[in-house]
Order: structure tokens, then C-alpha cells, then sequence
């Protein structure tokens, strides 16, 4: 599927509990976040984007404050838009039910592909939060296995960086 050329204003946040980080954002709100050592992946999607990168204190400065503060524990919700419109059908609807995950609370996959209203497609639940292009933002770490236990992550160092941040949010862990 091709998309249009889009805008996109590359920003950093260094020195993050979780290391540095790198983010986009459209004149729509975010696009995408991804830790700087994966930024390979992040050209990658740019690349599928066909997106034209450049930089703008200006306009992330509100993304890098907000991010910068969720990590430190001193913020629990997200002011600033997001743009949701690279995503695919499918994706887009589990990622926004992963999005309505209120702050130190899990799902299980199931309940999230039960709730978009595709009962039996918990491992393709999986597959959109593993190509979640906003990790932190769109919560995928708060998404669990039915059994009480963490199971993948793409981000940082992986389950440990999952479960810091559900540590972090002081949800219950099995």
C-alpha cells in the first residue's frame, strides 16, 4: 500500500530512564517513536511513509516535554494529537483499543481482539502491537498474555523494558 508523501519533523529525547529515543511527528500529531539504537527500523517505516524528514524544535518541543515526563513518572496522560492515519485497518483499531488502556492497567490480547469485535484474532492483536509505530504512547506494553505474563516486546531492551514501565505505572503483575 503506498501513501502520499508526508511531512514528518524528526525529534530526539536523550538520556530518557529507557535511554535515547527518537520521534516524528505530522502536521497531524505523532507519527512514530522508537529508541535511537533502532533507528534503521525507523528509517524503514519512513522509508514505507515515502515521508519527507526534516527537523522543528518548534513543533516537538510539546511531544519531547510530554515524553520526557511520562518517563520520569510525573505524567499519565498524553495532551498532544496523534496522527493515526498510516495505519492500517486492522491496525488502527487494535492499536486505538490498546490506546484506551488507562495508566497502570493491562489486557490480554484477547480482550483486546474481543473488544474490536474479532474474538479469534488475538495473535494478529500481537502482530499490530509488534508494529506499533508509537510504543510508550500507544501502550503496548500495558497488553499482556492470558496467562498474567509478559510476552514480547519490540522496544528497547525488550520484556525488561516492558516490565519497567508497568513497574513504573504500578500495575499488578502476575
Amino acid at each position: 500500500m503506498a501513501f502520499p508523501t508526508i511531512k514528518l519533523y524528526l525529534a530526539e529525547l536523550n538520556h530518557t530512564p529507557l535511554g535515547d529515543l527518537r520521534f516524528a511527528v505530522s502536521a497531524l500529531g505523532l507519527v512514530a517513536i522508537d529508541w535511537a539504537k533502532l533507528q534503521p527500523r525507523l528509517d524503514k517505516y519512513f522509508l514505507r511513509l515515502q515521508a519527507d524528514v526534516d527537523s522543528n524544535p518548534k513543533i516537538t518541543r510539546l511531544y519531547a516535554k510530554e515524553l520526557g515526563e511520562y518517563l520520569k513518572g510525573k505524567r499519565r496522560e498524553f495532551t498532544f494529537p496523534i496522527d493515526w492515519s498510516t495505519l492500517k485497518p486492522f491496525q488502527l483499531k487494535a492499536l486505538q483499543a490498546v490506546y484506551e488502556i488507562p495508566y497502570g492497567e493491562t489486557r490480554t490480547y484477547a480482550e483486546i481482539a474481543a473488544q474490536i469485535g474479532r474474538p479469534h484474532a488475538y495473535r494478529a492483536v500481537g502482530r499490530a502491537n509488534a508494529a506499533n509505530p508509537m510504543p510508550l504512547v500507544i501502550p503496548c506494553h500495558r497488553v499482556i498474555g492470558a496467562d498474567g505474563k509478559l510476552h514480547g516486546y519490540g522496544g528497547g531492551d525488550g520484556l525488561p523494558t516492558k516490565e519497567w514501565l508497568l513497574l513504573m505505572e504500578g500495575a499488578v503483575m502476575a
